[in-house]
């Protein structure tokens, strides 16, 4: 071991390596015996790949570039593809990014399109297809834009003829059902195909407040009719529905507190665990029916698991292997099981869980170390003390370095990373841009801050109407710990957040005196135009809850909003923002801006062109991720080997 300075150890985690390796295999699933999924594509401009593992064995990318497989249904998308065995081959039914169109592909062909673009507003988006080889239809969401604003919406299930019949002719479109509700999500059949259930929710509400569970007969003309709510309501989020095997209606509610399975009104396996999350996809799958009557599950109280649950006993048996988190996207076949997991010490990777033999192994993506993993952080889970004594949850990954350690008496620098959603949660998982900075003496603390899921529902509603206090509390408190205890230099510490986490970091800067610099990454920061009009439709009525009615409390809107208060802020930071994005659009960071015009405060505003809300390009990640280090650097006066380009503070 050799004595350096925190923040100037050599390492070999640099910007490219983290940006390839960003992004995680997902929606997982079945086709025949095959197993299918898409990932990301960094160095492809960003894109999702469909990729299969042929019964035989082997990978393969199934269409090659600018196909990019992902929905843009309620903007953060859902299941985009679906498949099937017909005459003896796969057919795959895929939405493509850039047009948003539903493609029909049969290996060894080309894609052809299924749906008609629109010429009105975001046009037509499709989510959630299955493939009803019988009607030789795809059922799906459909999001319709009516008129050329954010708001101008509508969602309704559509089946979408097989044969391309509508690639041209929005008629030929057939809607199942009077639209009624602002949200749903895909229809699912009961086995005699004389049932559907699904979704639904309005606005103010999302989600993880309150969801409807609708069931309706299947009519002779493959209508839906006669829709009645049999669950859920204003203060009981329903977050999936399916059909056990023998026509049973299985869902998750948090009725309880806590998201518990439940079997026609009755609970499978109470527990104070989680058996759901935020439905922040259409199409998200945390348990899937086995034809045997079991069922797989996610569950867990924080981190995951995947088990298989006996509904007549309770009993769940966990899967063996080194995942300590599963992501909720499940898939199963006979007696197989998918789904995406991974570990502190590995990558998120395509799992494949037998039943039978109650083996695990996995089956795609598999984890590659692409350092000597002596080099990845070693995290431990913190419960702190926030204030009025609540507990806060933490991932702690101090500085690590198999061949550095730090002068005697010298504390490291620490950046605290507040999560996105914020109805959200971070894992503790491998993750290379943490790596990057641990690895180089610089600790991170990820916070589940009061209004995270996996503690249950009074934990998640801390922050209802107080967004921009509770999360930006916790955080600090997690700070203020670390430094109390001697784990963190007090005077070099930060924070950074993206979206959401944006926020956090921005009205922490502007309101606590914790931190010494910050990086914002596409943040909400004026609440009084982020909504209706401003921000896309699924979000739009959100400050509802985090922050009040907005009829009732408008003036809370201002005076929570960074933009208000930019005038406190002297700490220097870096804002980084795509201007694609629809979600945190970048008038939010120009208003932040010409608030802080002429106040000599040291920034960096960089912009990326052709990215979204959520980075994907692997040139954008190099730059963010180079550019956040520079800051540091800069801030606590850090030497790190190799240098990384200085971003340029302009006051």
């Amino acid at each position: 071991m050799r004595s350096a300075p925190y923040g100037s150890w050599p390492s070999p985690i640099d910007a490219a390596l983290a940006a390839a390796h960003d992004g995680r295999p997902d929606w997982v699933g079945f086709v025949g015996d095959e197993v299918w999924w898409t990932e990301p594509r960094p160095a492809e401009g960003g894109r999702r790949a469909l990729v299969r593992r042929r019964a035989e064995g082997g990978e393969e990318s199934v269409l090659p570039a600018p196909w990019n497989v992902r929905s843009r249904v309620i903007e953060y998308g859902g299941r985009p593809w679906t498949g099937a065995v017909h005459d003896g081959r796969p057919l795959i039914v895929f939405v493509h990014f850039a047009d948003q169109r539903l493609y029909r592909y049969e290996p060894g062909g080309e894609p052809a399109p299924l749906t008609p673009v629109s010429p009105v507003g975001g046009g037509l988006r499709w989510a959630e297809p299955r493939i009803d080889l019988a009607r030789g239809e795809v059922w799906c969401v459909l999001e319709e834009s009516t008129g050329d604003g954010p708001d101008d919406i509508r969602r309704v299930q559509a089946a979408v003829p097989l044969d391309g019949s509508a690639a041209g002719d929005r008629a030929a479109v057939r809607e199942l059902i009077e639209p009624r509700h602002r949200f749903v999500t895909g229809a699912r059949l009961s086995p005699d195909g004389r049932r559907a259930a699904w979704l639904a929710w309005d606005h103010p509400r999302m989600p993880w407040d309150g969801t409807e569970l609708l069931v309706a007969d299947v009519g002779e003309d493959g209508r839906l009719a006669d829709a009645r709510t049999v669950a859920g309501g204003p203060d009981e989020a329903v977050a999936q529905v399916e059909w056990s095997a023998d026509g049973g209606l299985l869902y998750v509610s948090d009725r309880s507190g806590w998201w518990n399975l439940y079997r026609d009104g009755t609970p499978l396996c109470p527990r104070e665990e989680e058996f759901g999350g935020p439905l922040w996809q259409l199409g998200l799958r945390w348990f899937a029916p086995l034809d045997n009557g079991l069922l797989a599950v996610v569950h867990g109280r924080g981190p995951t698991a995947l088990g298989i649950l006996d509904p007549e006993s309770g009993e769940i048996v966990d899967a063996v292997g080194p995942w300590t988190e599963c992501a909720a996207g499940l898939a199963t076949h006979g007696t197989r099981v998918l789904t995406v997991a991974a570990g502190p010490r590995t990558a998120y990777e395509v799992v494949e869980l037998d039943t039978a033999t109650g083996r695990a192994r996995v089956v795609g993506s598999p984890h590659r170390d692409p350092v000597d993993p002596a080099y990845y952080p070693e995290p431990r889970t913190r419960t702190f003390t926030g204030p009025d004594g609540r507990e806060v949850h933490a991932h702690l990954y101090p500085p690590h370095h198999p061949a550095r350690t730090a002068p005697d008496g010298e504390l490291p620098p620490y950046v605290i990373w507040a999560h996105g959603g914020p109805t959200s949660r971070v894992p503790l998982v491998l993750d290379l841009e943490i790596a990057y900075f641990t690895s180089r003496g610089i600790g991170v603390a990820e916070v589940n801050y009061g209004g995270s899921t996996g503690y249950g529902r009074a934990y998640r509603e801390r922050l209802r109407e107080q967004w921009g206090v509770v999360d930006v509390e916790d955080c600090a408190a997690v700070a203020r710990a670390l430094a109390d205890e001697g784990t963190a230099d007090p005077a070099r510490l930060a924070i950074r957040g993206g979206s959401a986490g944006g926020w956090t970091t921005a009205a922490s800067l502007a309101t606590t005196d914790v931190y010494a610099c910050g990086t914002v990454i596409y943040p909400v920061l004026d609440l009084a135009t982020w909504g209706p009009g401003e921000t896309h439709d699924f979000e739009s009525r959100y400050l509802e809850s985090l922050i009040g009615p907005r009829a009732e409390v408008g003036a809370r809107y201002a005076e929570r909003s960074p933009t208000t208060h930019a005038d406190r802020l002297t700490a220097p930071f870096l804002l980084l923002q795509g201007l694609d994005d629809v979600i945190c659009p970048p008038a939010q960071c120009e208003r932040f801006l010409a608030r802080i015009a002429g106040r000599g405060v040291p920034h960096a505003y960089l912009t990326f062109a052709g990215e979204g809300h959520g980075f994907r390009r692997a040139d954008t990640m190099v730059r963010a991720l180079e550019a956040e280090l520079s800051l540091y650097s800069q801030v606590f006066g850090l030497d790190p080997t190799p240098p990384v380009p200085k971003v340029e503070l302009n006051p």
